[in-house]
């Protein structure tokens, strides 16, 4: 019997853990974090075998070479584009930890503000620190949003290019990199619809997985914009709510203080009155 009640205990005691851990958790900073970090992933994932897929296309239908190392051509940008991506994933990884512990920090201080807990002014400069660097972040993600619809503009020209002359025959179209900035004005690389290398390339699944993979990489880094509004607007909160905190704390350290002079007064005039009677 005494057993049998000594396990409810445990479980009435683990069940009120849970549940005052689940309290104590910042919902709205876990979603943007989940969000976040599917985006970077999306877009870092995507964009890496994009880029690989690319290289391919360019090599075997272009047949554009690697230059030297002194020189900086596309197979060069694309090389410094994936390690560009390993470092936007490492990161942001990192950052993604960082506000989900300000998140966690700041509903504590929220709901434990009569506790031990204190909110310092070292707190709100944290707090304030994010906000303007998730700004930051935010602006740069809308330019990496533009910079990668860039890729998807041109292979959505690609295939339409490959279904029109599937519609209408004897279309005499090409493809030049010179158009796209690839390649130098001299140096001609483009495939004709006529020949067999742009029928390859049409047929090829490299052609429509990379498409689709620049796709859902601007998806991803659509994402990663959404995930940082969302942190904006969590963190903006919180500094709103801490600083309106720390307020009510210094009026209700005020208020004590007032009390407790009073009553220091109240207690001096009782003492002097009773010596006054004795």
């Amino acid at each position: 019997m005494e057993e049998n009640m000594e396990e409810g205990q445990n479980s009435k005691g683990c069940f009120e853990c849970c549940v005052k851990c689940l309290g104590v958790l910042p919902y709205a900073s876990l979603f943007a974090t989940i969000l976040l970090y599917a985006g970077v992933a999306l877009f870092c994932g995507c964009g890496h075998e994009a880029l690989s897929g690319t290289v391919t296309i360019l090599q075997n239908y272009f047949e554009v070479v690697r230059a030297p190392v002194e020189t900086l051509d596309v197979l060069t940008m694309i090389d410094i584009l994936k390690y560009v991506i390993y470092g936007i994933a490492a990161a942001f990884f990192v950052y993604g930890i960082l506000l989900m512990v300000e998140g966690f920090f700041t509903t504590g201080a929220i709901r434990d503000l009569y506790g031990d807990f204190k909110i310092t002014a070292c707190g709100r400069c944290v707090s304030a620190w994010f906000i303007m660097l998730t700004y930051i972040f935010f602006l740069a993600w809308l330019g990496v949003t533009a910079f990668t619809s860039l890729p998807v503009f041109m292979y959505f020209n690609i295939w339409t290019i490959c279904q029109n002359t599937t519609v209408v025959e004897g279309a005499n179209l090409c493809l030049d990199l010179r158009q796209f900035g690839m390649v130098t004005i001299g140096e001609e690389r483009k495939v004709c619809t006529g020949s067999e290398k742009f029928f390859k390339m049409c047929e090829s699944n490299e052609l429509d997985m990379t498409f689709h993979l620049f796709v859902c990489a601007l998806a991803g880094a659509g994402a990663a914009v959404i995930a940082m509004v969302h942190y904006l607007m969590v963190l903006s909160a919180n500094w709103a709510y801490v600083k309106d905190a720390c307020r009510m704390q210094k009026y209700e350290d005020i208020k004590s203080k007032e009390e407790q002079e009073l009553h220091d007064i109240h207690s001096t005039r009782s003492k002097e009155r009773l010596n006054a009677y004795t």
